[in-house]
């Protein structure tokens, strides 16, 4: 790091658990960013300056009028506009030292090895089922830890999969049926600050993780109407598919 970079990132540097050293791995760690809307913004707006030095953004969606209330990295301005673009921009704007590397695609079974497979960390800002099962599926296989995160009406939730030799519960285990219901924003409604919370503490995780703090296991859930945080220790499912038919056949 030069003498700009050690000024930027002096506050997370004078803590114990990041220094120099925790902050050269922000600066090599490469990670995912699948879904660019309200949970996508806050979190790549924050890994972007923390310093996360390879930031790969992934969504098929434009700007549109109805996303001004909850996704705050764009602006009136941008409608029309790719989502992963707009971001891209406003990254580079807070950190020109970061690469981000934006894909006006949606993630899916074809194309997630060449999207994925060189990543350290996958964080999951998608805001459907299907999307986080092929996130899902593709980290175990490869071994990469995600971040996954909803928020839909006055709850939010964040679950850290991580894999590793010993069993572990996956997003699956959490979510047996693998069925695609209709919890989305459009339907349900939310408030735009807790999708802020959800994104922000999504980008805390990933930030832990890299720095060895991980919070591995834990379903997270946030209830907005009560102001509270509901922690809830994840177990493996004995008849999940992770469990039942083997890496290799997922």
């Amino acid at each position: 790091m030069n003498d700009e970079q050690l000024l930027r990132y002096a506050r997370q540097i004078m803590l114990g658990d990041c220094d120099i050293d925790g902050q050269q791995a922000l600066c090599d760690a490469r990670i995912a960013v699948v879904g660019a809307g309200g949970l996508g913004s806050p979190v790549v707006l924050y890994l972007a300056a923390a310093g996360v030095g390879y930031l790969r953004l992934m969504d098929d969606d434009v700007v549109d009028r109805s996303n001004m209330q909850r996704q705050v990295a764009f602006t009136l301005a941008d409608i029309d506009q790719s989502k992963v673009n707009v971001l891209k921009a406003a990254a580079q704007l807070r950190n020109p030292d970061v690469t981000v590397d934006a894909h006006q695609t949606r993630l899916n079974v074809a194309n997630v090895d060449k999207l994925l497979a060189d990543i350290d960390l996958i964080i999951d800002c998608s805001d459907n089922y299907a999307t986080r099962f092929v996130i899902n599926d593709f980290a175990i296989k490869a071994n990469i830890p995600v971040v996954f995160g909803a928020a839909t009406a006055w709850q939010g939730q964040i679950f850290v999969m991580r894999p590793r030799a010993d069993r572990f519960p996956c997003y699956g285990c959490f979510n047996p049926s693998r069925e695609e219901l209709d919890a989305s924003c459009a339907l349900n409604g939310v408030l735009g600050p807790l999708v802020g919370l959800i994104g922000s503490a999504q980008a805390l995780e990933a930030l832990r993780l890299i720095l060895g703090q991980n919070n591995a296991d834990v379903l997270q859930i946030y209830d907005a109407k009560e102001g509270v945080w509901h922690s809830i220790a994840m177990s493996v499912r004995p008849d999940c598919l992770c469990q039942t038919t083997g890496l290799d056949k997922m």
